[in-house]
């Protein structure tokens, strides 16, 4: 795992905070599970899914009532992650502000992170 004592993995911003809740709280569900996956035009892309219970080695941050389950491969990438909520004219989404995004396509669906190695060596030290 990659924890900093006193340091969540992610933060939510008071948006992403409400609509997590929300759909805990419609759903009946444990929370949010958020990982990621290869695919897209820049390699890699994010996953949500709701969950009824949380996996041994998820990362769990809970944040005002919102729970977000970070998936163990995810970890890593994810650390630093600012999950926010946005509702525009066309569309209504979450949105990750990731640090350890190098590269993004032009729709924004899809990223690219740095070197395994080059995440490991800042978030130990």
């Amino acid at each position: 795992m990659f924890n900093i004592p006193g340091k969540n993995a992610v933060t939510m911003t008071p948006a992403a905070i409400k609509q997590i809740t929300k759909l805990m709280d419609r759903d009946g569900r444990h929370g949010l599970r958020i990982g990621v996956k290869k695919g897209g035009c820049a390699g890699m892309e994010y996953t949500m899914d709701y969950v009824d219970a949380a996996d041994p080695n998820d990362e769990v941050v809970e944040q005002d009532g919102a729970r977000v389950l970070i998936a163990p491969m995810a970890q890593m990438f994810l650390f630093g992650t600012e999950i926010d909520y946005e509702t525009s004219l066309l569309e209504s989404g979450f949105k990750f502000r990731n640090p350890n995004v190098t590269d993004a396509c032009g729709c924004g669906e899809s990223i690219k992170f740095k070197d395994v190695e080059e995440l490991r060596a800042e978030q130990q030290g």
